[in-house]
């Protein structure tokens, strides 16, 4: 384990509490179904399975839902996404992916969180949707004993890295671990989160990332922790359930959306 990660703090799990407290349901809603996609879903699916997903909780006729993903290697490209920032334009498949933010990679040992949830029944404010998504990565990774933080300027959640040399500025050296992008349709959410658990890091070098030069990417496997994506969705689980409220398993509607490995 790389001892030169922050550790968690039972302070940081208090602050969190309010967020947790604000973001469930109105009483009585039903469960929010909770779906693992086998395999690697190529990027257009997984939009085919959201946009059908939002317009079914729109109109009344699907539940709530959390997609966990994988994709094969792709780059996507957020309503903010300046072309100067697609470093390598022939290395992986580019995606416009309706969401908002600039580039992001997706790619194998990454975990993916498609969440489609209804804002009517729970709290018509992005800002706090937002909000709620960082704090469900930040009580994950204190699951590990690793301090995720929010950035001001810089949407995701970051991890410091002081034994490497400091930023241009001065201050302690940071990665990002997680990256958030979401779009609400009729108070409608998708996109959502990625969570790096051992994706291969130099797949990032063909895009500057969410647009941010001065700072790196990490995952979990990178910060010491050998992990599995059965374990990960045990505790993404857990601490969404804690944010959001309960969850029910429920498979893949159609498997053809999922590709084989």
């Amino acid at each position: 384990m790389n001892t030169s990660v922050p550790t968690a703090s039972a302070s940081g799990a208090t602050r969190l509490a309010t967020v947790a407290e604000t973001f469930r349901a109105h009483e009585g809603s039903a469960p929010v179904a909770w779906t693992i996609v086998e395999g690697r879903t190529p990027y257009p699916d997984a939009l085919t399975m959201m946009e059908a997903q939002v317009a079914g909780i729109d109109s009344g006729t699907a539940p709530e839902t959390v997609f966990l993903v994988e994709h094969p290697p792709l780059y996507t490209a957020g309503t903010r996404a300046d072309a100067a920032d697609l470093v390598d334009r022939e290395r992986f498949p580019v995606f416009q992916a309706g969401r908002g933010g600039e580039y992001t990679y997706h790619g194998p040992g990454q975990r993916v969180a498609y969440v489609c949830l209804d804002l009517k029944r729970r709290r018509q404010d992005v800002r706090a949707f937002v909000a709620a998504l960082e704090a469900w990565v930040i009580e994950t990774l204190a699951e590990f004993h690793i301090v995720g933080e929010r950035r001001e300027t810089r949407v995701g959640v970051w991890v410091q890295r002081p034994e490497r040399p400091p930023a241009a500025d001065g201050s302690v050296a940071e990665d990002k671990i997680a990256a958030i992008g979401i779009r609400v349709r009729k108070w409608v959410t998708f996109h959502g989160i990625s969570l790096n658990v051992d994706p291969d890091l130099d797949h990032f070098s063909g895009i500057v990332p969410c647009g941010v030069r001065d700072h790196g990417v990490t995952s979990l496997s990178d910060l010491g922790f050998a992990v599995s994506m059965p374990e990960v969705d045990a505790l993404l689980r857990r601490n969404f359930e804690t944010i959001f409220g309960p969850t029910i398993d429920v498979p893949t509607v159609d498997p053809t959306i999922s590709a084989s490995a």
